[in-house]
């Protein structure tokens, strides 16, 4: 199978200052990967290139076989669901305007919208009676499903999220990873996963991209870079990972 995202050769920096190196990658549809590693490796400039808000210096990208440039990054971005750290939601729209917000804008019919939030609401286990709600007056965690809604809103071709759960407390972080992992399973969802977490990685990746100072230094499953380290950066990011976690 063709994958549904290809970096060749790609490159961003920023100033004097290099985000990511020359880099070839792929992202295989109905799959979830994990991009991990420090802060400042490229994870999240990485994320960025995917959908478009950043150009690269060098090298291309392909989305379903099509080369992304400046012309189609709008069409793309369509396709695209994006969820950011602390959800990114606007604090003037309710739940509901802030999920339905690109599909009003998009211009389609009423009926659909309202089947497609029923729909969502269920997937993501979010209440229907909070709809109406704006976004302080919800949870940290409820934040994240009307953010994740919103990303599904227009069923993405890719879901790309950037942290989605830093910023919450240990047990609501491990009830939106049980939710997040079931939503992948059902929808066979493409996703691109940026975490700190290597148990996060684990838990939902069917594989796991772990970089460093804008470098791809291993690609696999969490027990290829635990039993098979590449480097010796490697197996002290797992050793560190491990040892933080207790």
């Amino acid at each position: 199978m063709d994958p549904l995202v290809r970096l060749l050769g790609v490159s961003k920096k920023f100033g004097g200052s290099t985000a990511l190196q020359p880099t070839d990658l792929e992202f295989r549809s109905g799959l979830t990967t994990a991009l991990i590693g420090p802060s400042g490796c490229g994870k999240s400039t990485l994320l960025r290139l995917l959908i478009a808000l950043l150009t690269p210096d060098s090298g291309k990208i392909t989305f379903d076989g099509t080369e992304v440039n400046e012309a189609n990054a709008q069409q793309l971005r369509r396709r695209v669901g994006y969820v950011i750290q602390e959800g990114g939601l606007f604090p003037h729209l309710t739940a509901r305007a802030n999920v339905l917000l690109m599909s009003r804008h998009l211009g389609r019919p009423p009926e659909e919208m309202e089947s497609r939030l029923e729909e969502l609401c269920a997937l993501s286990q979010f209440p229907r009676d909070a709809l109406d709600r704006y976004p302080a007056e919800l949870s940290g965690g409820q934040r994240q499903r009307v953010s994740l809604m919103r990303a599904l809103m227009l069923s993405p071709e890719l879901l790309l999220l950037d942290e989605p759960l830093g910023a919450l407390d240990p047990l609501v972080r491990s009830a939106l990873q049980r939710d997040l992992k079931q939503i992948f399973t059902r929808l066979k969802q493409t996703a691109v996963l940026v975490t700190h977490d290597m148990g996060e990685a684990a838990y939902l990746a069917d594989e796991i991209v772990l970089m460093n100072e804008g470098r791809v230094v291993q690609r696999g499953s969490v027990a290829d870079l635990r039993e098979h380290p590449a480097s010796e950066f490697v197996s002290g990011f797992i050793n560190a990972q491990r040892s933080a976690a207790f």
